[in-house]
């Protein structure tokens, strides 16, 4: 699309896309963007845009909308799959401005568009957003006709629609926040909405949802699947779509990984086959995730987490107890180790105590 063409253009040398299972740009990069935009400089029609939400494969906490639905409104429309930790970290400040805003005119709308097959389920988004708090409406744009639409790329994305249906900022990933809610207030007074100049919300992220320690961060995003994994260090190397008894290196490197027992690779996600497989992993950063599940053949999957060869004790995630035990059941993204203490390389590890398991990603904070 021309006018989508015209404005990614003027951000291509702004954004360094990194390696993240949720195509986001880093923090430095957000702040960098976020300088070198000014509110009037694109203005631009978003009719199309719009009009593709009526292409939307299904939606929760509303009826259908439409383009004239929107008419006269302010719309911040926000893309999201719900396993991404970067969307995740996002979603306390966008749930507080749809709260905030919601009778003075702005309509917040997610737009769900899936990265993973499991994400497609309408009863796993459901539950997903169910979890999360998530009461204003979801789009699901299983077919990606919506994200084609806007020519989007990022997960999360947001999108500043003002009362005109003028496309006036957008902003790619985590950050920006104080920006994008005083652009949620400049947006309504110029609709005429009265005493907009107030304090701006105040937000505070709890477990997975809480800010990354980017001080501390030395481990990016790392998928499992065949197609995009990076650094994978059992013996013998990768088998893709074959089943395979792998066997754990002697030593991992920092951003290494590896697997022991009888796993399948495949395109997108590992896959066990027996009982006591493990995942291994070596580190740098305070928060680490797996995006995992139980397969379509178990139910529940216990499993066990150490951390440098211990039960993870203070330095365990919301998804587990101190001594590393933790069930498997939804596909969603799990946090296992939040560590209150100085950040070194450390070692994770974990062992699953039956079969059908499937990880997809794993994710830092």
């Amino acid at each position: 699309m021309v006018m989508f063409n015209r404005f990614k253009n003027l951000l291509t040398a702004a954004i360094l896309m990194a390696t993240s299972g949720c195509r986001t740009t880093s923090l430095a990069d957000n702040n960098k963007i976020q300088q070198d935009m000014t509110l009037p400089t694109f203005q631009l029609s978003t009719q199309h845009e719009l009009s593709s939400l009526s292409n939307a494969s299904g939606w929760l906490n509303t009826k259908p909308l439409k383009s004239a639905d929107l008419k006269g409104k302010v719309v911040l429309i926000n893309f999201c799959t719900y396993s991404c930790i970067n969307w995740i970290r996002t979603l306390p400040y966008v749930r507080s401005w749809a709260a905030k805003y919601q009778d003075r005119g702005l309509v917040v709308i997610g737009v769900h568009t899936p990265e993973f097959g499991f994400e497609q389920n309408i009863e796993n988004v459901r539950s997903a957003i169910k979890d999360r708090k998530v009461d204003y409406p979801i789009a699901l744009d299983n077919d990606y006709t919506i994200w084609n639409a806007f020519n989007n790329a990022y997960w999360p994305a947001l999108y500043f629609i003002d009362a005109k249906g003028q496309l006036r900022h957008q902003q790619f990933g985590e950050g920006g926040y104080e920006q994008s809610e005083k652009i949620i207030q400049q947006l309504l007074a110029e609709a005429g909405v009265k005493d907009m100049d107030q304090p701006l919300a105040s937000v505070y992220g709890e477990g997975a949802e809480a800010a990354a320690d980017w001080n501390s961060l030395q481990s990016g995003e790392n998928y499992l699947g065949y197609e995009r994994t990076q650094q994978f260090s059992s013996p013998g190397n990768a088998r893709p779509g074959r089943n395979y008894s792998y066997k754990a290196p002697e030593k991992l490197m920092l951003n290494e990984w590896a697997l022991s027992g009888d796993w399948k690779m495949k395109k997108q996600s590992i896959e066990l086959n027996t009982a006591n497989g493990r995942i291994l992993y070596r580190f740098h950063a305070r928060d680490l995730h797996l995006v995992m599940g139980a397969g379509t053949h178990t139910t529940l999957v216990k499993f066990r987490v150490l951390i440098d060869g211990k039960p993870p004790a203070a330095a365990h995630g919301s998804d587990i107890d101190e001594q590393g035990y933790g069930v498997l059941s939804e596909h969603r993204l799990y946090q296992l180790i939040r560590q209150p203490d100085s950040i070194i390389d450390r070692q994770f590890e974990i062992e699953f105590f039956g079969s059908g398991v499937e990880a997809f990603a794993f994710t830092f904070g």
